[in-house]
């Protein structure tokens, strides 16, 4: 197998923009929200842009060579990711999604935990994420009155910055930014609050859900120096791992054939090398590395996400192995 680009699935969005037209040349016309660019969900399919599977679905290419795509320790009956470009020119509504268990008793799909990478972000550029000194009842209370924004973290953002929003934390994204996001793959969004812009709320279900124990601040990660380049460990969970390489000319990397992993370009331009052949690889590009495709070199001046399933136990081992 080979690594694996996409062709960019783009959602219309009353809060959108075109500020993708910066990393894209084939964007359509409209305020695009999202761009869903390795996806394998009911509401929106990836299909392979380059090379012998081209125009091949995701999950066609699943079927037809398993684990040699997913890895060993992958399931081949869902696909565990949604990575996905957000453009924003106003605010999103604030949300919360639910984790796994309620998700699958109410909804019959998967929670939603994600990260995000701040990929541009204008001057005055903030989120949400939590809440300040509040309790459920006093957030009851505010969206009764239509005070919801007094009791918002709200937290000015830039370029670089990483923040994991857990299932049940109330967050919302502001305007100017462009975000990588990197999800469970589900589609699962409960709106408490949307500026009176007449969508629905989903008010009941957001209560059940949203755990007002979760505080909301960006990563610090845990940055290491290696020959080349770095790479600094900023989300570990059961559902996904986000680490960020910053290349100053080449990294070289192996596939793990227990799991796949998907490189998501967020600063420069690049190559990637497997074998005697190379792709590019651009500012807003998501990369899928095949389990099977084993050694590959990642070569220029270029900033990365590396997002994979995880054996959580390994790379804890890994991490404090450094740490001591």
């Amino acid at each position: 197998m080979y690594p694996l680009k996409f062709k960019p699935i783009y959602f219309e969005k009353i809060w959108g923009s075109r500020r993708l037209t910066a990393l894209r040349d084939d964007l359509p016309q409209g305020d695009i929200g999202e761009s869903w660019d390795v996806a394998c969900h009911k509401h929106g399919m990836s299909v392979v842009q380059n090379g012998k599977y081209e125009d091949l679905t995701i999950e066609e290419l699943i079927k037809l060579k398993g684990d040699e795509l997913l890895g060993q320790k992958v399931p081949l009956n869902k696909f565990p990711l949604l990575v996905k470009l957000i453009s924003t020119d106003q605010k999103l509504s604030v949300q919360v999604h639910p984790d796994d268990k309620y998700a699958y008793e109410v909804e019959g799909e998967s929670g939603k935990t994600e990260a995000w990478y701040i990929v541009e972000a204008s001057e005055n550029s903030s989120i949400i994420v939590g809440f300040d000194n509040c309790t459920k009842d006093m957030l009851k209370e505010a969206i009764q009155k239509g005070e919801f924004e007094t009791l918002a973290n709200e937290i000015k953002v830039k370029a670089g910055e990483v923040y994991f929003i857990k299932s049940g934390l109330v967050h919302a994204i502001g305007e100017g930014l462009i975000i990588a996001e990197i999800q469970q793959n589900s589609d699962i969004t409960y709106r408490v609050h949307d500026y009176n812009r007449g969508r629905e709320l989903h008010i009941d279900k957001a209560l059940d859900v949203i755990n007002m124990d979760i505080t909301g601040e960006k990563s610090k990660g845990l940055r290491v120096e290696m020959c080349g380049y770095s790479k600094t460990y900023y989300c570990l969970n059961e559902h996904f791992a986000l680490d960020v390489y910053e290349v100053d000319s080449s990294c070289k990397l192996c596939s793990d054939i227990k799991r796949f992993n998907v490189i998501t370009c967020v600063e420069g331009e690049g190559k990637i090398k497997y074998g005697q052949e190379t792709m590019n690889i651009c500012k807003g590009d998501s990369i899928l590395i095949p389990a099977s495709l084993g050694k590959y070199e990642v070569l220029g001046k270029v900033r990365f996400i590396n997002s994979y399933i995880p054996d959580v136990k390994s790379v804890r081992k890994e991490i404090m192995s450094i740490i001591e």
